[in-house]
C-alpha cells in the first residue's frame, strides 16, 4: 500500500483538492476516492490561516467517515479546542487565553464559524476524533515530535485511540506540569532554553526565551545553537557562533520512519535525516506548497527525495 502523507493544509481547501487530483484521487460526489492500493494520511494543523476552513475540514472527514484516510491532531486543532473552552479553575478564562495574538491566529476559522454558533460547536466535537499520533507496523506519524517518554506520559489522559478527551484538554492545558509539558513536545517540539539574556522574537511577533531545535539530529548536545536551532539567521545572530546547546533531552526511541508536519520548510523536499521526514512546505503562504510523501508500507526505508510531491498551484494558475 502507498500512504499519501499530506502536509499542514491551514485552510487552503483549492490546494488540498488540486493535490488530491494530482495524486489521483477522484471524487465521487461524497468524497475523494483514493487511487487503487493508496491511502491518505493527514499530518495536523488542517485550520486556521487560510481562506478555506471548512471546506478543508469536510473534504478531510467526508475522507475519514468514508474510512479511504487517516488524519492526526495538529496544534491548531488542539488550540482550538482550548480556545474555546472554559477553565474550570478560574471560570473568567479560557484554557486558551483570548489575548490579541491568539484572536488573531484563529480569525480565518472564526470568520467562517463564529464563536459558539452551532456549526463551530460541530466542528470542535469532531475535532476530538482526531489522535495525537499514529503508529503502524512500518512507520510512526505525529504532527511535531515522536516523543515516547512524552507519549507515556499523555497516554493516561486519552481514549485507547490516543484520541485527547475533554478532561485531557483541561490537563494538558495547565502550564508548568508534565502533561502539559508532554503535549508541547508532541505537538508543538522540542524546546531548549537561550543563553541568559537572549531573548528572540518568533514571527506572530511573541518574545520567546526558548528555542525550538531540530531534534532529528544526532548529538544535539555536542553542536551549536546555530546547528539545531529551527530559527531565523537574524535571531541567531545574537548567539555567539561557538555556544554549545548542551540541555537538550531528548532521543528519538524507534527504528521506524517517522513523519511530522508543523515545520514550515522551504526549497525542494528531501527527508530532515534518514529516519525523519516532513511535509509541511508552508502552504498556507502564497509561496509555499501543499506537500505529500508517499510512503511505501512494503518498503518504508530509506526514505528518498523522489517519493515527495508537491502542488505547485502557481503553476497551476499561470496556465
Amino acid at each position: 500500500m502507498i500512504i499519501d502523507i499530506i502536509g499542514d493544509i491551514h485552510g487552503y481547501a483549492d490546494k488540498l483538492t488540486g493535490l488530491l487530483q494530482q495524486l489521483g484521487y477522484l471524487h465521487n460526489g461524497q468524497h475523494f476516492v483514493p487511487p487503487a492500493g493508496h491511502r491518505a494520511l493527514f499530518i495536523g494543523d488542517l485550520i486556521d490561516r487560510g481562506p478555506q476552513q471548512v471546506a478543508t475540514l469536510e473534504i478531510v472527514f467526508a475522507m475519514l467517515d468514508a474510512d479511504v484516510a487517516d488524519a492526526i491532531m495538529g496544534n491548531h486543532e488542539y488550540n482550538a479546542l482550548a480556545f474555546a473552552t472554559l477553565n474550570p479553575h478560574n471560570a473568567k478564562q479560557y484554557l486558551r487565553s483570548h489575548n490579541e495574538i491568539h484572536v488573531r491566529q484563529h480569525e480565518a476559522f472564526l470568520a467562517e464559524l463564529p464563536f459558539g454558533s452551532d456549526g463551530h460547536k460541530y466542528w470542535l466535537q469532531r475535532l476530538y476524533e482526531l489522535p495525537l499520533w499514529l503508529e503502524t507496523d512500518c512507520a510512526c506519524f505525529v504532527h511535531a515530535c515522536w516523543d515516547v517518554d512524552s507519549m507515556a506520559i499523555l497516554k493516561p489522559l486519552l481514549t485507547e485511540a490516543n484520541r485527547l478527551t475533554p478532561h485531557g484538554l483541561i490537563v494538558t492545558s495547565q502550564e508548568n506540569t508534565a502533561p502539559f509539558d508532554a503535549l508541547e513536545r508532541v505537538l508543538k517540539g522540542v524546546e531548549t532554553a537561550l543563553p541568559d539574556g537572549i531573548v528572540m522574537v518568533d514571527k506572530e511577533g511573541t518574545k520567546r526565551t526558548r528555542v525550538r531545535v531540530c531534534w532529528w539530529l544526532e548529538n544535539l548536545n555536542k553542536r551549536t545553537f546555530y546547528e539545531v536551532a529551527r530559527a531565523p539567521l537574524s535571531a541567531l545572530a545574537q548567539i555567539p557562533s561557538d555556544v554549545l546547546a548542551e540541555n537538550i533531552d531528548f532521543a528519538l526511541k524507534t527504528d521506524k520512519p517517522v513523519f511530522v508536519g508543523h515545520y514550515w520548510l522551504t526549497g525542494t523536499p528531501e527527508p530532515l535525516s534518514p529516519q525523519v521526514a516532513c511535509t509541511d512546505y508552508s502552504a498556507a503562504v502564497d509561496s509555499g506548497y501543499l506537500t505529500c510523501y508517499q510512503l511505501d508500507t512494503e518498503r518504508p526505508l530509506p526514505l528518498a527525495p523522489s517519493d515527495f510531491v508537491q502542488y505547485r498551484h502557481d503553476m497551476v494558475d499561470s496556465r
